[in-house]
């Protein structure tokens, strides 16, 4: 008889997730986690904490250069950065604590430490061997490392010491143009940080639709955001000065240096899997070093599932705990589904932005006959009123039959408006249907309305 019908390795947001899945479905359930706290990397040094401080940093924005545009008179609010920290810090406890009440009232157990697969159903934990009939894997990822470049978390940091600085820094440069560096890069740019970012690629946010990503450059730059596309980071070396930079320019292979404060290296993560026994047990792994796994998150080892980001695929919090959720109710014999069609992303920046579904570069390479119905912010009243009017909604539909195939905002909100194309995609709407679908008067989401109606016939207010 097995101590638990499931192990799982990993309380992050796919770990804790399939863990309350599987105790809700019945199943004998234990997470194994070795932080202190629950939440993995994204509640405790990633996506909850980074929030919060941009949150923060809007306000303090909005405080400097907006209220009186509104006729909010008065001093503007000085900046205490320990005081934020504090304010981070709360954000982080309070939803770490309560995973940890959702374990206690799902009688799920924590076993406390590291986890390694000690064979068929084995689950070694700081010395202890507990039995499952079934583990997943959830271990996620790290910090990808940078040639040439040593993070000290000091004055060359990854994200996790950037959202721990204990002052800010008046030169900051960013290395990588991903969702990670800008969010955290605008963050710094709003509380006074001079930053330049620094990007391997001809382009900010790889992966993303082209319209939106030159869009956004332009509104962060507008920001103060300095932007080197095509830079080849040679080295980072601290000195009595601070940070000493050196970068080639990939379109001549020119050199160039910058003398900043700090560093922020935010060029992208990798699957975590040390010490976990993997090759050990026999566990098969692609040549980015993910966990392989088939259409069931089942690895080629029985019993065995991973999920997250030690799989391929993206890196999204939001992924993961759809995985979780599906590889529960699979090893509960039920049919466990994962729609990758239809998994947002969002960049917390201001304007945010948020894509789902297909680019119109994904779209041209393969060949498929599309229109684009378009709107712009400028035409929203409630965007006017925030003086966020600089953005669109782009949504792309299949030429003939009208279905949704992939929605791009940059503007107010648009990280909540997504979920709207998400479900019409979800039940296979044509853009149509979100056209013929009442939107209240006046809210940011008639955008998405507008850009639908641009499909068809036109846009009413534009």
């Amino acid at each position: 008889m097995a101590d638990y019908d499931v192990i799982v390795i990993g309380a992050g947001p796919g770990g804790y997730v399939c863990a309350i899945r599987c105790a809700q479905l019945g199943l004998r359930t234990a997470c194994v986690e070795g932080r202190e706290t629950l939440g993995g990397t994204c509640l405790n040094v990633g996506c909850i904490p980074s929030k919060a401080l941009l949150h923060a940093s809007e306000l303090y924005h909005e405080a400097h250069d907006t209220f009186e545009k509104m006729g909010l008179m008065g001093a503007s609010p000085t900046l205490d950065v320990e005081k934020m920290q504090g304010y981070k810090k709360s954000t982080v406890e309070t939803n770490t604590k309560g995973i940890e009440f959702l374990f206690k009232k799902n009688k799920i157990d924590w076993l406390k430490g590291w986890g390694k697969i000690a064979g068929p159903g084995k689950v070694e934990v700081d010395g202890t061997v507990h039995n499952a009939k079934n583990i997943v894997i959830a271990s996620g990822s790290e910090v990808t490392p940078l040639r040439g470049v040593e993070i000290d978390e000091k004055t060359v940091v990854s994200s996790t010491g950037a959202l721990d600085l204990p002052e800010i820094p008046k030169r900051l440069a960013v290395i990588g143009a991903g969702v990670i560096g800008l969010e955290l890069g605008s963050v710094y740019a709003r509380l006074g940080s001079k930053v330049t970012v620094l990007e391997f690629l001809d382009q900010i946010t790889p992966g993303m639709d082209l319209e939106i990503c030159k869009a956004l450059q332009k509104q962060l730059s507008k920001q103060g955001l300095t932007f080197v596309l095509g830079a080849a980071v040679q080295s980072a070396v601290p000195d009595e000065n601070g940070v000493h930079v050196t970068y080639k320019l990939r379109k001549d292979e020119s050199e160039a240096s910058l003398d900043v404060d700090v560093v922020l290296v935010a060029t992208g993560r990798r699957p975590y899997a040390e010490g976990l026994g993997l090759s050990e047990a026999g566990i098969a792994l692609t040549d980015r070093g993910q966990v392989k796994v088939d259409e069931h998150w089942r690895t080629n080892v029985a019993g065995i599932y991973a999920i997250g980001d030690v799989t391929p695929g993206p890196m999204l919090a939001h992924k993961a705990e759809d995985e979780g959720m599906a590889v529960a109710e699979t090893i509960a014999g039920q049919h466990g589904h994962v729609n990758y069609g239809v998994i947002p992303g969002v960049i917390y920046t201001s304007p945010e932005v948020a894509s789902v579904g297909e680019t119109e570069q994904t779209l041209k390479e393969q060949g498929r006959a599309y229109k684009v119905g378009k709107f712009p912010f400028m035409g929203n009243a409630r965007a006017k009123s925030y003086f966020m009017a600089d953005g669109f909604v782009k949504i792309l539909a299949d030429k003939e039959t009208d279905r949704i195939l992939g929605a791009h905002i940059i503007g107010p909100q648009a990280g909540e408006m997504i979920h709207e194309i998400c479900v019409a995609m979800e039940f296979g709407a044509a853009a149509e249907d979100v056209a013929r679908t009442c939107h209240a008067h006046p809210t940011c989401s008639e955008a998405v309305r507008e850009a639908a109606l641009a499909c068809g016939d036109g846009a009413i207010h534009v």
